[in-house]
């Protein structure tokens, strides 16, 4: 019995010069509330409070600023990864598309994060917001402040986490959407939609990638650019000029058709363009966005090796700031 007593004085004494005096009084109540207060990961809370010598108002505060810390360094990351959040109303007559960033695939899939985009769509859409600086100082329903939260949100899963671009519509007609994979997302306008067309549009945008509705809203620039490209192929041939030009002309016309939705053949029946198809229900497209995640942003090259001691620096660097 004497050695027991003697066997957890030795524990005791052993746990309170490696975390401090008031380590016993951490309680797995107290981290259970803090990491409550926070949403930050139960390790994180223990560390605070063993930093704080138990006082969860100071715990608190200190997460906060050390979750501050961690999204400056995070921000210099590549954040190519992620999401679309896609909210449309139930009158169909407003919505909202949002893409956020992360690192990687398996943090694109977190729950808390995939959430976090769908509530900043809701809040783009509801709140008639116009770009991420006013979408980043809005509060969302819950009253959490957005850059509040993704601050926090970074501190949690550990990566760079950004707000990256949103739009909303309004419209006439009605709205129709579809998400892919959570990595492509539309969202149409469609004027005589029976309820089902607006959704097939949707998906045949995201399958075949127009750039615009017509022909008459590609740029000049574009144009006379493909323009030049063909003429110069077409020159190579060794033809006559007359026959030159026609060979342009057919090709120009092959192009339009491919970077235009009333121009591409239907995805569900090829043999009938999406033009025909509206002809036929009596509707038109006003417009379309679709985002895709990471386009146009650099992926990171992973190098294994230095990616495991990147993590070993920062283990490192978190066990010294703890010491």
């Amino acid at each position: 019995m004497i050695s027991k007593e003697r066997d957890k004085s030795v524990s005791k004494l052993l746990t309170n010069f490696a975390f401090g005096e008031n380590m016993a009084d951490i309680t797995a109540t107290i981290v259970k509330e803090l990491r409550d207060l926070t949403g930050l990961g139960m390790m994180d809370c223990k560390k605070a409070l063993i930093e704080t010598s138990g006082n969860i108002k100071e715990a608190e505060d200190l997460l906060r600023i050390k979750s501050g810390s961690k999204a400056n360094r995070a921000a210099s990351r590549i954040a190519a990864e992620g999401i679309i959040g896609i909210e449309i109303a139930s009158d169909r007559k407003s919505g909202a598309l949002v893409e956020v960033n992360c690192e990687t695939d398996f943090v694109a899939k977190n729950e808390d994060f995939i959430n976090f985009a769908k509530n900043l769509a809701q809040l783009v859409s509801t709140k008639n917001l116009s770009d991420v600086e006013t979408l980043s100082k809005a509060d969302m329903q819950d009253g959490n402040n957005v850059e509040k939260f993704r601050t926090e949100l970074i501190m949690k899963l550990g990566e760079n986490i950004s707000i990256r671009r949103c739009i909303r519509h309004a419209t006439q007609g009605h709205l129709s959407s579809y998400l892919h994979g959570g990595k492509i997302g539309v969202i149409v306008d469609c004027a005589g939609d029976d309820g089902v067309l607006g959704k097939d549009l949707a998906m045949h945008i995201a399958a075949s990638k127009p750039i615009c509705v017509s022909k008459e809203q590609v740029s000049a620039e574009l144009l006379e650019r493909e323009r030049q490209i063909y003429t110069a192929q077409a020159a190579e041939s060794g033809k006559p000029k007359e026959i030159v030009t026609k060979m342009v002309d057919g090709r120009m016309a092959k192009y339009l058709a491919e970077i235009t939705l009333l121009g591409q053949p239907f995805v569900k029946n090829p043999d009938q363009t999406v033009e025909k198809l509206l002809n036929s229900k009596s509707a038109t497209v006003n417009g379309f966005t679709m985002f895709r995640v990471g386009e146009g942003l650099e992926k990171k090259s992973c190098d294994f090796a230095n990616e495991v001691m990147d993590q070993i620096n920062q283990a490192r660097e978190n066990s010294s700031s703890t010491s």
